[in-house]
């Protein structure tokens, strides 16, 4: 099997995967998306409620709009807790990983590994979320003009929602995984 946990070693917080792989005019995207997220108070408490450490290994690239859209939204979240760690490792530095981790044949980023403290595998997302393909599909049979229903920080609203989502089943996983009550008496 896999090693993610090793993985996880390896990879580089948030600044540091930017100060080596983005250039200035990408890291001003990500910047920019990252000051337009807003997590709304029963987001935050929920995360402040997590009591499992979970480790969140996601491999993505700097160049790629996909992950500038939905990365710093990890960070929001691990900012709000101190339960969550977050660690990146670039997809095309990581060939072993990228490997490993290809959805539908191919090496797509961001893909996110859901651990344990312990560093056990506990689950896999990406490279998009239901609601932004859900955006995609609507575009590619959709009307031909939009409809102005939308905008961008609705969408960003939503798509920290689906991830919001995926983050809580796997600290529900995790919470009640009897290997861990067991090793936390609880």
């Amino acid at each position: 099997m896999f090693n993610f946990a090793a993985k996880f070693e390896a990879g580089v917080p948030y600044a540091a995967f930017l100060d080596r792989y983005a250039t200035a005019e990408q890291r001003a995207r990500w910047n920019g998306v990252h000051s337009s997220i807003r997590l709304k108070p029963e987001q935050q408490a929920l995360l402040q409620s997590f009591v499992r450490e979970m480790k969140v290994l996601v491999m993505n690239g700097a160049w790629c709009g996909d992950c500038i859209n939905q990365c710093p939204i990890f960070e929001h979240f691990a900012a709000a807790t101190p339960r969550i760690a977050v660690r990146y490792c670039d997809r095309d530095d990581h060939p072993d990983l990228a490997a490993e981790l290809q959805t539908c044949g191919a090496p797509r980023v961001p893909c996110v590994v859901f651990l344990a403290e312990d560093g056990a595998f506990c689950g896999r997302c990406g490279d998009r979320t239901l609601s932004k393909y859900r955006r995609i599909m609507n575009k590619l049979t959709g009307a031909a003009c939009p409809t102005g229903l939308f905008t961008e920080s609705d969408e960003i609203a939503e798509v920290t929602q689906d991830w919001l989502n995926e983050f809580e089943r796997i600290q529900a996983m995790l919470r009640t995984s009897a290997r861990l009550r067991q090793i936390h008496g609880d």
